[in-house]
């Protein structure tokens, strides 16, 4: 198969017949750089967990899956034409969106009642769209007006229609597990038809924040089923790294590593009833 592209986590493959070949590698990212060693079972898992949810997602959406796959860390897609926006839904107040509002009151020009915090679940689920950055660059949010001005008004308005749609029922499926499903990024491309269509992955660890419900309390960091929790190594003062220091991640301990393995375990497996056997 001919090499197509490499992200942070994904390799893509075209095949003779003109499809691709989506596998995800074992490849974790934190803070715009890929980390070591790898998070072994973790592109299986991601995988398998969007399989999942493209079926519960399909009367919202269709999906890019075009075939049977070789194996359980691969997807053969249809090739999709991706918006050039990334598509983030949010239901509570984390993360970017969080230091967004502490400096501004908004995320992505929607403003938000005064008083949240972190982890505060707001009054409705927002649109908060943001860049796509090269890799080893930062997403930066922007505002609908700009979604607008970069695809048109009818295009946006589908875009925020497909993401909010998407993000409650995965918060509502989330929920019945006893999991609360804080914020997700979807990715969306037109089809050789002119239909938006939902690619990459689906309502992963990687693309999520999963956070269980019996432990959830505004007001500090959630404990989380996603690599939030290598994140929180990582500007931990047990790594030694300063993320503003234009230095790479120091290598992720063993137990950090093992640790992460179970979070994404858990997640698929709560979420989906079925067992991760790798």
């Amino acid at each position: 198969m001919k090499h197509v592209h490499s992200g942070k986590v994904r390799d893509l493959y075209e095949t003779d017949e003109g499809l691709l070949l989506m596998v995800a590698s074992d490849r974790i990212s934190a803070f715009d750089h890929v980390l070591e060693p790898e998070i072994p079972d973790k592109g299986a898992i991601l995988t398998q967990l969007s399989l999942w949810w493209f079926d519960q997602l399909s009367d919202i959406v269709p999906h890019h899956l075009a075939g049977a796959a070789p194996d359980a860390r691969s997807m053969v897609c249809k090739p999709l034409t991706m918006v050039p926006v990334e598509c983030v839904a949010r239901g509570y107040l984390a993360g970017s969106g969080l230091a967004d509002y502490r400096r501004d009151g908004a995320v992505s020009g929607v403003r938000l009642p005064q008083g949240l915090q972190d982890g505060s679940r707001l009054p409705e689920p927002i649109f908060t769209p943001s860049t796509k950055a090269p890799i080893g660059e930062h997403d930066e949010p922007i505002s609908f007006d700009q979604v607008v001005a970069e695809v048109g008004q009818e295009t946006a308005e589908e875009l925020r229609r497909i993401t909010l749609a998407v993000y409650t029922r995965g918060a509502e499926i989330a929920h019945e597990r006893g999991i609360i499903l804080a914020d997700t990024k979807i990715e969306l491309g037109w089809d050789s038809n002119g239909v938006l269509t939902l690619g990459d992955e689906a309502l992963t660890p990687d693309s999520s924040r999963f956070w269980p419900l019996d432990q959830w309390e505004p007001g500090h960091a959630q404990p989380s089923f996603d690599k939030q929790y290598v994140r929180d190594w990582l500007t931990s003062p047990e790594s030694g790294w300063d993320k503003s220091s234009g230095e790479a991640p120091p290598s992720l301990p063993d137990e950090v590593v093992e640790r992460t393995r179970q979070r994404y375990v858990e997640a698929y497996e709560r979420l989906t009833g079925h067992s991760f056997t790798g």
